[in-house]
């Protein structure tokens, strides 16, 4: 893998160079890990003028957790307590002959900035903007493994709970169970919390789950996520407890499940972001349902679970081959409960088989 991440920081020093900078300060965790693997807490990644460091607050752990370091990526670790890694890095930016030093302004605080300006008064500091976010949108075949375990891993653990009893369980217990289960079956833990919505709460984007219990004749919506080595995937169902569904039922979710089947088959390279939510929401919108939409109906997957690009009425950009997303269009009526369909897919060009599902669960509206 060291050659995988010292590819990556050479693609983002030649970003820098082209901006007019010869050394580059990385903060944000998740930039730091797809750029020098798993690393300690609070570390920050030095792409130095004659040198890279990986800088830490103290020393490394012999056992990094979610995923392998870049062996091949010298370690500094801070003498004491309390230190800033972000300053300290400054400082050997400085060291090392650099003029000038891009970083992540949309990351640090006001504070830092001003503490490392003070450790290195010479040194100019410039705004590296989202320079590694972008190119962390296209994925690479390793990353994607791990995304396709992580989905395995959910699709698992969600299939598990449907064959258990529910009525008369909260929905906060549910959660909890998902949860267990993903650690079960190898998740380093869920991606994000774990939403689960009965009744009148189903279908709800982001719903925290309260002491409601499982009745029957509730839609019973479930949105959850794996994280595998760091990566992040998500998979959102929704059913019928224990009776057959009433017809309103049927056709929302015959209605929700449409549109989401329309915005996994717009998915192509080339396709224009905005273009793909347009084809997930429209049959919604023609329904009478625009004012129950989420402002979004997918995004990118990866280190973190919202990532770019965004799939929403105002979404800038095309997709490119090899980025992972959600699909995820839903209902939510007040008082009566909803219907949300989240699946997460990699983007594919047609010749290779068109966008790659990987949550695999069925969609079947199954009563429970």
């Amino acid at each position: 893998m060291s050659e995988v991440y010292e590819a990556r920081r050479t693609r983002l020093r030649e970003r820098c160079n082209a901006g007019g900078s010869a050394a580059a300060l990385v903060s944000r965790p998740a930039n730091v890990r797809y750029l020098a693997g798993a690393a300690p807490q609070g570390a920050v990644l030095l792409l130095g003028k004659t040198e890279d460091l990986l800088v830490c607050s103290g020393p490394p752990d012999d056992r990094p957790a979610q995923g392998r370091p870049d062996e091949s990526l010298p370690v500094r670790a801070l003498p004491g307590p309390g230190g800033d890694p972000a300053v300290a890095a400054a400082g050997f930016a400085a060291t090392q002959g650099a003029e000038s030093l891009a970083t992540e302004d949309h990351h640090l605080t006001v504070v830092r900035h001003r503490a490392m300006r003070s450790v290195a008064p010479g040194l100019r500091l410039t705004d590296l903007g989202q320079a590694v976010e972008q190119l962390r949108v296209v994925k690479d075949e390793e990353e994607i493994s791990c995304l396709r375990i992580g989905a395995e891993i959910a699709d698992q653990a969600l299939g598990e709970l449907l064959e258990s009893i529910l009525v008369g369980r909260t929905e906060r217990h549910l959660a909890l169970e998902l949860e267990r289960r993903l650690v079960d079956h190898g998740a380093d833990g869920p991606a994000f919390p774990t939403s689960v919505g009965t009744g009148p709460n189903s279908g709800r984007r982001g719903h925290r789950p309260t002491d409601r219990r499982v009745e029957e004749g509730d839609f019973l919506s479930v949105c959850l996520g794996a994280t595998y080595r760091g990566y992040r995937c998500e998979i959102g169902r929704t059913f019928v407890i224990g009776t057959s569904p009433a017809d309103w039922q049927i056709d929302l979710y015959d209605l929700v499940f449409s549109a989401q089947r329309s915005g996994r088959e717009a998915l192509a390279p080339g396709a224009a972001c905005r273009d793909v939510d347009r084809a997930a929401r429209q049959a919604l919108d023609c329904a009478g349902y625009a004012e129950h939409l989420p402002a979004l109906t997918g995004h990118g997957v990866g280190l973190e679970i919202d990532e770019d690009p965004q799939l929403a009425p105002t979404a800038m950009g095309k997709l490119d081959a090899c980025v992972p997303v959600t699909v995820e269009p839903g209902v939510h009526l007040p008082g009566r409960g909803g219907v949300r369909i989240d699946d997460t897919l990699v983007v594919r060009p047609e010749a290779d088989g068109g966008p790659e599902l990987l949550t695999i669960t069925t969609k079947e509206l199954l009563a429970l």
